[in-house]
């Protein structure tokens, strides 16, 4: 079954090259049928293939399929090859499985879109990018992959293009990212110039072999691949453009940036782990990253109104929290969160997906309320994801994930006491807007009339996503529930294991315990806010400090404002005065020019066959004159 490996991003690459040029011909039954269906299949096959990892691992733990030389130019020769190892595999798992219910929940969510067809081209083309990124051989094919789910994403941020706030959404997307992308390509440069090869496994031993703890090299190269990482997962400074990517239709917001392109930047990481071994420097500046990052967010996300910007601010300090899990050596617990994240952020997305159809494409929370008895599996649903979320004790998987990260933040190699308190925080500030989210949309006073229901295409994926986002966790648990590490242990095939630091002056039963507190003090500060005396908002927010605190919190910690001064205003300013320069001069005399000598040819055409016929004599006798004249 190994050997099918590469249908897996074959078969949604298939389904966008059909929507791509014959979807518009296409019913929308068949539409509704190709776009998931190839997804589906895609995911059949990862299941099969990952059954015939864990029943025969391949020697060495990991399985190489090289399909054809991508190219030989002076002794560089990339392969279009696949490498599936446990982390590889884990991943592609989760984005054909969760990819899949997304499409399929798409089915009904955009049943009444002009664009139907196209919708599902794009998602497609996105899952085929994703999947090579994730199965690439080297880096390079990585790097085309990367490239792919960048090019997806503008196209399905602005998806709704007649709208100009989409397009500029879209846009943004685009510059930001591609701030990162060019900080990655650098880093591409430097490790193929000084390491010979773009060929993961062999460079990675490169790196250890030639690099020496604390290398310039290895630094300079680690802080480059951070700096696509922050581009593409949404890290501080560079993740600004994640919540304005919420114009994008719901779907696209449950794939791309809650379940899988955003963690495109962890996986990278993830699989350059040697770089940032060898370089401390690098290391620390990912969990610096990932800690001031899921802090920023998390009070950004207890201001917003829009339930999906909320969600957006939400998933940037959840990968936060996996950041700060790679930057101190615990390779595997970033993975494990990035699994649990991927089930309940996708359903906290379909979740309002459904809720702002029902409230007639109402965005507001503070609009909604109620809406428990009108939606109970929704209300459900969205609420075992709101727990897992914020990490509701010892049944969600969120709990298992996030907790495990919290305890490696102070007891790995890598960890501190700063690190471990900025996770705690983060764990309370998560718990109080998880359920700010959920109190005034499901509670309360009816604030909106229920419109539209969801149908089965919308209920049947969110119930799946729910049952994996409470029961995921449990393959790995700590020492005082069971200490099962299942999870840890396949992945110690491809990841290091996480080193603890000696003489610990607390356990991890300690560190459980107060994370378990911080969520009820979360619970409890939403309660008392929002449901029990929402009076008690006013008395924070009319103050006018609490009021220039809310508008800093709620624009981002002032973010675009800052980026508008460095550089989009100075843009303005310097093309403003360079609009006359030579350079246009030089190009308008060509113009001029041009325009001169099609006045004289124009003048030429007289519409007289006498003038044309003396003309052709006229220039005949030259010719031949000309020719008698340089006859020897």
């Amino acid at each position: 079954m190994l050997k099918l490996l590469w249908l897996i991003p074959a078969l949604p690459c298939a389904g966008f090259l059909t929507l791509a040029f014959f979807g518009p011909r296409l019913s929308r039954r068949a539409v509704a049928l190709i776009g998931p269906g190839v997804v589906l299949a895609s995911a059949v096959v990862s299941w099969s293939v990952a059954m015939s990892f864990f029943l025969a691992p391949p020697p060495g733990g990991a399985f190489v399929q090289e399909l054809w030389t991508w190219m030989d130019v002076a002794g560089f020769h990339p392969k279009m090859a696949l490498y599936l190892d446990p982390l590889s595999l884990v991943m592609m798992l989760v984005v054909t499985s969760v990819g899949f219910l997304i499409h399929w929940y798409s089915t009904e969510f955009m049943a009444e879109d002009e664009g139907y067809s196209r919708f599902f081209a794009y998602m497609n083309l996105f899952v085929a990018s994703m999947l090579v990124l994730l199965l690439g051989d080297n880096l390079l094919l990585l790097y085309l992959g990367w490239e792919g789910v960048g090019l997806c994403s503008y196209l399905l941020i602005g998806f709704w293009y007649t709208d100009p706030a989409n397009g500029r959404a879209a846009r943004k997307a685009f510059y930001v990212t591609r701030v990162g992308d060019t900080a990655m390509s650098l880093g591409l440069f430097l490790l193929f110039t000084q390491l010979g090869t773009l060929q993961i496994q062999d460079l990675m031993r490169e790196a250890h072999d030639q690099w020496g703890t604390g290398s310039k090299l290895a630094t300079a190269a680690g802080l480059l691949l951070l700096g696509g990482a922050c581009g593409k997962s949404a890290q501080l400074p560079l993740q600004v453009w994640l919540p304005d990517a919420m114009a994008g239709p719901t779907p696209t917001s449950a794939l791309i940036h809650a379940a899988t392109m955003v963690t495109a930047g962890v996986y990278l990481i993830a699989r350059t782990h040697v770089i940032f071994e060898v370089s401390p420097t690098a290391q620390f500046a990912v969990a610096a990253v990932g800690a001031a990052t899921l802090l920023i967010a998390g009070f950004s996300a207890m201001t917003q109104w829009d339930i999906k910007k909320s969600l957006a601010f939400s998933t940037i300090s959840q990968i936060g929290y996996m950041f700060l899990a790679l930057g101190v050596g615990a390779w595997s617990a970033a993975i494990f969160h990035f699994m649990t994240h991927a089930f309940f952020k996708a359903l906290l997305f379909l979740g309002a997906g459904i809720v702002i159809e029902a409230c007639h494409h109402e965005h507001s929370m503070f609009k909604m309320g109620g809406l428990r008895k009108e939606l109970p599996v929704t209300f459900w649903t969205f609420a075992i994801a709101g727990c897992s979320l914020a990490g509701l004790p010892l049944v969600t998987a969120g709990f298992y994930s996030k907790g495990l990260i919290i305890w490696n933040a102070y007891a790995s190699a890598g960890g501190s006491m700063v690190l471990w308190l900025a996770a705690v925080f983060g764990a309370l500030l998560t718990s109080i807007y998880t359920f700010r989210m959920i109190f005034l949309t499901f509670f309360g006073e009816p604030k909106a009339h229920v419109v539209k229901r969801p149908g089965a295409a919308m209920k049947i994926p969110v119930m799946i996503l729910a049952f994996f986002a409470a029961v995921a966790g449990f393959v790995e648990t700590p020492g005082f529930l069971g200490h099962a590490h299942v999870f840890s242990n396949f992945m110690q095939k491809a990841l290091p294991e996480a080193v603890e630091r000696r003489g610990l002056g607390m356990s991890e039963l300690g560190s459980e315990a107060v994370v378990m507190l911080a969520f009820l003090a979360g619970l409890a500060i939403a309660y008392f806010f929002f449901l029990k005396k929402p009076a008690l908002q006013e008395s924070v927010t009319e103050p006018p400090v609490g009021q220039a605190v809310h508008r800093f919190w709620f624009s981002d910690w002032g973010m675009d404002w800052l980026y508008d001064k460095l550089f989009v205003q100075p843009l303005w300013w310097f093309a403003r005065i360079n609009k006359r320069d030579f350079i246009d001069s030089f190009y308008a005399a060509v113009a001029a020019v041009t325009r001169a000598l099609w006045v004289v040819l124009r003048s030429t055409q007289t519409g007289r066959l006498r003038w044309y016929a003396a003309v052709i004599v006229a220039g005949t006798i030259l010719f031949v004159a000309l020719a008698l004249v340089a006859k020897p």
